[in-house]
């Protein structure tokens, strides 16, 4: 058996005053016909990276509109995870080869964890590369599956995609961040849905001033100098290591700056280890440099205080599926600066909802810019906030998935369908 997940309650009314009655309204229409409908996420781990931080919130939401929904964790050893964390880095690029034994220590996890899979879902849906060979071991478990891809797929290393592609081929529908995502010749089910983050959760709700810099202060950030803010897994496509340079040229113009980098450590990470070591020695012991995680009792709540305290929040990824933590930080009405890759142009705007960059002097121009003038962050966080609050939060993505579970037609295969075409 795979591990379930426990989950919280949601209520989809409590979004109303966030998203309009409109949506709400449009979500419970499609929800309707498939009222009792069971649906399974299966992902690799339950914390540590934007997709669980959705399943969280989709999952309750799901049930709160009559869905029987469940999210289901896969099992594997460090030697199952090491595979995949070079898998996929190499779907976005890294030029390393996967060899055939770890091939088949791939495989043999997935087929290890389709064995463990109960039966009778109408949907399954499994996110990302590491159960994406689970369909085939498990074909009679659920009527209907879906891959859901949350990586950046543009430039990936052929041989890795090649083998992977005969696995996601077989799916009746496939889900992606943006179109050039999709590989060539994967033309079967196709679907564009952008993620969505939960601003109702404890890292993005409202969070009073004082509250947010009681927080800061708690890790040593003063609150009374500027901050510039990056949350995310220490990984190179991240680039911290850029982050530190830029810091340091913003510094020679504005000595009391600060720098928060904050992440979380994922189990299905093995490398994170390494390169937090790494961002660590960079850092070179700058006492104005806090580089902080979980295991640094760096949770939800204060995630959200760093970011709404920050006078400017930067993503200067190099490789980026979507890159949430730009959602979060447009959320809370911080003026951002983030890397033109990826999902994050969907998001920012260059010079009207942020900023885009492609290396540290950019960062470090506009970080200048912004903290120089308070009135042009003020300007640019308020359409950030706008354009988040219109097109990236989780009732919209709610709204998305019932649509394509309509596509599928997954309404005509529940019980009681089956029984009205029975009379």
């Amino acid at each position: 058996m795979l591990q379930e997940v426990s989950l919280g309650q949601r209520s989809l009314a409590d979004y109303t005053h966030l998203v309009g009655r409109g949506l709400v309204e449009q979500i419970r229409e499609a929800a309707e016909p498939l009222r009792g409908a069971r649906v399974l996420h299966v992902s690799a781990t339950a914390f540590g990276g934007g997709v669980s931080e959705i399943l969280y919130t989709l999952v309750p939401l799901m049930r709160d509109v009559g869905l029987d929904a469940h999210w289901h964790v896969i099992l594997g050893r460090e030697e199952f995870f090491n595979v995949t964390k070079l898998m996929h880095n190499s779907l976005q690029g890294d030029p390393q080869e996967i060899t055939d034994q770890q091939w088949e220590v791939f495989l043999g996890y997935n087929e290890m964890n389709a064995r463990g899979l109960e039966a009778d879902w109408d949907v399954v849906i499994i996110h990302d590369p590491q159960p994406a060979a689970m369909r085939q071991h498990a074909l009679d478990r659920a009527k209907r599956w879906i891959w859901r891809c949350h990586i950046d797929l543009s430039t990936p290393n052929p041989s890795t995609l090649e083998r992977l592609k005969p696995f996601v081929e077989g799916y009746d529908a496939t889900v992606w961040h943006m179109q050039q995502y999709v590989p060539q010749g994967l033309e079967r089910g196709v679907n564009i849905v952008p993620p969505a983050i939960d601003p109702l959760s404890p890292k993005n709700m409202a969070l009073s001033p004082e509250d947010a810099a009681f927080v800061c202060d708690q890790f040593g950030i003063d609150v009374d100098r500027p901050l510039i803010c990056q949350v995310s897994r220490f990984d190179p496509w991240k680039d911290p290591i850029g982050v530190i340079d830029a810091y340091r040229m913003v510094k020679e113009e504005i000595p009391d700056v600060q720098l928060a980098l904050v992440g979380s450590m994922a189990s299905d990470d093995p490398e994170g280890w390494e390169f937090f070591h790494k961002t660590y020695r960079h850092a070179d012991n700058d006492p104005d440099i806090k580089i902080l995680n979980n295991l640094n009792n760096v949770g939800a709540i204060e995630v959200n205080a760093f970011q709404s305290q920050a006078d400017v929040c930067v993503q200067k990824s190099i490789r980026e599926g979507f890159g949430l933590t730009v959602t979060e930080a447009l959320w809370k009405g911080r003026p951002t600066i983030a890397g033109d890759v990826g999902g994050i142009p969907l998001q920012i705007e260059d010079g009207k909802t942020g900023y885009l960059v492609s290396s540290p002097e950019e960062c470090a121009r506009r970080s200048i810019e912004v903290l120089s003038d308070p009135e042009l962050g003020k300007r640019l966080a308020r359409a950030g906030k706008e354009h988040a609050r219109e097109n990236f939060l989780t009732p919209r993505l709610l709204r998305d998935w019932l649509g394509l579970f309509g596509d599928l037609d997954v309404a005509s295969e529940l019980p009681e369908a089956r029984a009205v075409e029975e009379v």
